[in-house]
């Protein structure tokens, strides 16, 4: 990028990139989480993914401390760590940075290939984790309401899926606050899935990238 080029996105944008040691010592401050691997992070101007390339890459190295000696629980480990990485950004050329990144990390550690399952199982939930849009408006680039899945996995190679809409989360801090009309509700009676998916392994995970490809065609 060019200095004229970042001069001028600063004025239209206000983008700016966080150096890795600020990077680092902010993750610090949520170093216990960092290192979950089922702890989910969203950061709502990821950029080509400064902070989120390096909390996966702490989630992968407590998936290679916990599941390191066994290969299928490896592979499944390091898609969940994946599954719980959250991005949005509104600049195009971000987008496609950030998802690149995260998938080169994630193809790097595993020493998968393209042509591999879980290769094209990573590129759709990045597909669908890092959205192109505006956190502020919560609408996606082409003007849709923001959506991020929910993954969890179930085991022996199960993944479930529940959608949820971005303004809906964004209002949980306000719904569980002491005091609040609806502090004595549980969660689950307010925040609903907006669909929820059959279980679906690696392989039909898989698949759903040839067939955003044919609906893109």
């Amino acid at each position: 990028m060019s200095q004229i080029r970042s001069k001028q996105r600063v004025a239209d944008h206000g983008e700016v990139f966080t150096p890795a040691w600020m990077v680092e010592a902010m993750l610090d401050l949520v170093k216990y989480e960092t290192e979950r691997i089922d702890s989910r992070f969203l950061e709502p101007a990821c950029g080509s993914g400064n902070f989120l390339v390096r909390i996966l890459q702490r989630k992968l190295a407590a998936v290679e401390r916990k599941y390191g000696k066994s290969d299928f629980e490896r592979r499944h480990y390091a898609l969940l760590a994946l599954m719980c990485i959250y991005g949005i950004e509104l600049l195009e050329d971000n987008i496609a940075e950030c998802r690149a990144n995260l998938l080169e990390i994630h193809a790097d550690y595993l020493n998968i290939e393209p042509s591999d399952d879980i290769f094209r199982a990573a590129s759709y939930v990045i597909s669908q984790n890092i959205v192109h849009g505006d956190a502020l408006t919560m609408r996606t680039d082409d003007d849709q309401p923001i959506t991020f899945p929910e993954w969890g996995y179930l085991g022996k190679g199960k993944f479930q899926r529940r959608d949820f809409s971005f303004d809906t989360l964004a209002s949980s801090s306000t719904f569980s606050t002491e005091g609040s009309l609806f502090a004595s509700l549980g969660k689950h009676e307010i925040f609903k899935p907006t669909i929820i998916y059959l279980t679906m392994t690696v392989r039909e995970l898989a698949a759903l990238v040839c067939d955003a490809a044919k609906e893109v065609e």
